[in-house]
């Protein structure tokens, strides 16, 4: 069976996992990872929701870039992964207050837009798993998971604090991020890092799922 080495792990609660309603925002170098990990874990009510294409700087951290370039890539991973659902659009802050968050049992925020992270954060916070930065870094051993109150050594996820505190937001929600600090000021990804964001939100998902 296709989920025999997975199954044993949950017993009877494997049918909330295959039942659960997943939302997930962007499938770069994080959420395509997230995406595999969550397909191979046996979730089958999956929306991608993704406006970017592949281009050469993805091969070195995003699954199947190499096989698909200049294509959409939510239209890419359908391909792949025939099961999901996929939106062609740009999350936006405009696209967030549109969003309706109860139709979905976990909504995973993968994105790199700092003003549509707040907006989903103040929306849907009781679903929301958030990744923070993980660009610019070489440990993967210093991902960790924590409410965002709780989240330090990550500038961006400093700015959104911040923000958020700004705007009367106190609600606490569940962040990826990595302690280390960025070692290049320029652009840069290192797989070993991003891929343990989306294996670590994957992972975070099921604790969701099961446990609430």
């Amino acid at each position: 069976m296709r989920f025999s080495r997975v199954e044993p792990f949950f017993g009877e609660d494997f049918t909330k996992i295959q039942e659960a309603k997943i939302l997930l925002l962007g499938v770069g170098g994080v959420g395509g990872i997230a995406l595999d990990c969550l397909v191979r874990s046996g979730f089958k009510n999956i929306t991608i929701v993704d406006f970017d294409s592949y281009d050469a700087s993805n091969q070195n951290r995003q699954l199947f870039s190499e096989m698909h370039q200049g294509e959409l890539k939510v239209e890419a991973l359908q391909k792949h992964y025939p099961s999901i659902q996929t939106i062609n659009a740009q999350i936006t802050p405009k696209w967030v207050e549109e969003l309706e968050c109860e139709q979905f049992d976990v909504v995973l925020d993968a994105i790199d837009d700092r003003e549509a992270k707040i907006a989903l954060a103040q929306k849907c916070y009781k679903k929301l798993i958030s990744s923070f930065g993980s660009a610019k870094r070489l440990d993967p051993t210093k991902v960790e998971v924590a409410d965002v109150w709780k989240t330090y050594g990550d500038r961006f996820g400093s700015k959104i604090r911040y923000e958020l505190r700004k705007r009367g937001f106190n609600k606490k929600y569940k962040v990826i991020f990595s302690t280390e600090e960025a070692k290049i000021k320029q652009n840069g990804s290192f797989m070993g890092v991003t891929a343990t964001f989306g294996l670590t939100m994957c992972a975070e998902v099921i604790k969701k799922v099961n446990n609430g």
